[in-house]
């Protein structure tokens, strides 16, 4: 099957699989490696400060109900 599908165009590629953590591992980083990729410049971001307008109150909705004593 290898020798009537593998081509230039569509290529086969084997992994050795002994260890399935580094089989796995090893076949990311090849397909990552076939992705030509460029590092994109983006400008940077400036965020304002976070408004504390109508904040939610975690503890404000379970206060008064019953809670298990801990024990540990």
């Amino acid at each position: 099957m290898l020798e009537a599908t593998d081509t230039t165009h569509a290529p086969w590629y084997l992994v050795r699989s002994d260890d399935k953590k580094r089989a796995r591992l090893n076949c990311i980083a090849h397909l990552l490696r076939q992705i030509p990729y460029q590092r994109v410049r983006r400008p940077t971001v400036a965020l304002v400060d976070r408004s504390m307008k109508r904040a939610y109150d975690d503890d404000r909705s379970i206060k008064d109900r019953r809670w298990v004593p801990e024990a540990y």
